[in-house]
C-alpha cells in the first residue's frame, strides 16, 4: 500500500472511530441500532483494498464498542468481513453498485449471527429488526458513499489513490 492510500485508509479508520461519537441521528430498536453514515468509511475503504477495509472495520468496531458497548461493537466488527469481501470483488473488477448489493445480505446475515447469543431467540427481532434493518441501513450508507466516492474521484489528488488497487 503506497503512502497516499495508507494515509487515506488511516483517515477513514479515524472517521470510523469518530462517527459513533459524533453522529446524533441514530435509530435504536433493540437489538438493532443504526447510526447514519457508519458504513461509509468501510465502503470507501473497499476501493483501496482489503487492508484498508480491515483498518476501517477495526476502527468501526472500536468506536461502537466505546460508545454503545460490546454487542454493538461486535456487530460493527462485521464491517471487517463485509469490507474485505467488497474489496476483493472490486479488485476483480466488479462495480461499486454490484458490490454494495452483494454485500448487503452478507452484512445482514453476519449481524444476525452476532446477536444470537445475546438476545432471546425471537425470529422477528433476528430476521426483521436486525437482518432487514441492517440491509436497509447498508443500502442508505452505500448511497451516501456512492455520492462521496463520485466527488472524490473527480479530485485529481484523490482519484489516483482509488486506481490500480493491486
Amino acid at each position: 500500500m503506497n503512502t497516499k492510500r495508507l494515509t487515506i485508509a488511516a483517515l477513514l479508520t479515524s472517521l470510523a472511530i469518530v462517527i459513533p461519537f459524533a453522529v446524533f441521528f441514530k435509530v435504536m430498536v433493540p437489538p438493532f441500532s443504526a447510526t447514519l453514515g457508519s458504513h461509509v468509511p468501510m465502503f470507501i475503504a473497499m476501493l483501496l483494498g482489503p487492508e484498508a477495509a480491515i483498518m476501517a472495520g477495526l476502527g468501526s468496531a472500536l468506536g461502537f464498542f466505546l460508545t454503545l458497548g460490546p454487542i454493538v461493537g461486535a456487530r460493527a466488527a462485521m464491517h471487517i468481513i463485509v469490507g474485505v469481501v467488497g474489496a476483493v470483488l472490486i479488485k476483480r473488477g466488479m462495480s461499486f453498485g454490484k458490490v454494495a448489493t452483494i454485500t448487503a445480505p452478507i452484512h445482514g446475515l453476519l449481524e444476525m449471527l452476532v446477536i444470537i447469543p445475546f438476545v432471546d431467540f425471537d425470529l422477528h427481532n433476528l430476521l426483521v429488526i436486525t437482518g432487514v434493518g441492517t440491509v436497509l441501513h447498508h443500502a442508505v450508507d452505500a448511497f451516501i458513499a456512492y455520492v462521496i466516492i463520485n466527488i472524490l474521484q473527480k479530485s485529481e489528488t484523490i482519484s489516483t489513490a482509488f486506481t490500480n488497487n493491486n
